[in-house]
């Protein structure tokens, strides 16, 4: 297998989360990755597990504690050490989130293909949702993608067209990440604004469907659908937290 992945994980106060998408990735059929968690100076144990888990894992493990608070403080973080430290290859998902097996191999294979920059997929987690609310999830994830396209903020000089990623659920080269200025330093929402700056640098921007996280749909319910329409659309979080536990 070419080039030293890097899974990098940003936590913040996720000690009752973080041990399913642990163990999410120790189930990995590609488990030749060093797994990175930046805890973004939680509150509760969140460092704990990661270390009970790391005595065990398939893999090497490294915890990491960013104080500047957002998770695009603790991502940028996070995959610049790792590429410091040798690393060639980065993946992204996050703390509660839950990789499915082929994800790593999955994102190898793109950019070990060629992709500068691949998104996979997301669909609502199982253990959270029965199927009509994943049904719905997707719905909303394709109407989301739709706007995206047509949205005018995402229209101009760019090297490659619109495609909704999920920061939960990409990769990318080392090269290509410090080359297009890598992720915004701020809190949540980050995505967009990173995914522009890639499309500002290359056109080598593609998406595998095999490489596929179940998400959490935490923030819908705690913002409902209006307030996650307005997060969506760059408004804020209208006074609630920008990350709901």
């Amino acid at each position: 297998m070419t080039g030293a992945l890097w899974v990098v994980v940003p936590a913040y106060d996720e000690a009752r989360r973080i041990r399913a998408t642990l163990d999410a990735l120790a189930s990995q059929s590609d488990v030749d990755f060093t797994l990175l968690v930046v805890d973004n100076n939680s509150l509760d144990g969140t460092a704990d597990v990661v270390r009970e888990f790391a005595a065990t894992a398939p893999m090497p493990v490294r915890l990491m504690i960013e104080p500047e608070k957002g998770v695009g403080c603790a991502v940028d973080t996070g995959f610049r050490y790792a590429i410091e430290s040798g690393a060639t290859l980065l993946a992204r998902t996050d703390a509660d989130c839950l990789p499915r097996p082929g994800w790593v191999a999955a994102a190898r294979a793109a950019l070990n293909g060629g992709a500068g920059m691949v998104c996979g997929r997301i669909t609502a987690r199982r253990d959270e949702n029965g199927p009509l609310a994943r049904a719905g999830f997707a719905v909303a994830v394709a109407v989301a993608a739709a706007f995206g396209r047509l949205r005018p903020a995402h229209r101009g000089e760019y090297l490659a067209p619109y495609r909704m990623h999920a920061g939960n659920n990409m990769a990318i080269t080392a090269e290509l990440y410090q080359r297009c200025g890598g992720m915004p330093r701020r809190p949540s929402p980050t995505d967009r604004t990173f995914l522009n700056r890639v499309r500002r640098t290359t056109a080598s921007i593609s998406r595998s469907r095999d490489m596929v996280v179940e998400n959490s749909t935490r923030r819908l319910r705690a913002y409902g659908l209006v307030r996650t329409a307005r997060w969506y659309l760059d408004g804020g979080s209208g006074g609630l937290s920008p990350d709901p536990r």
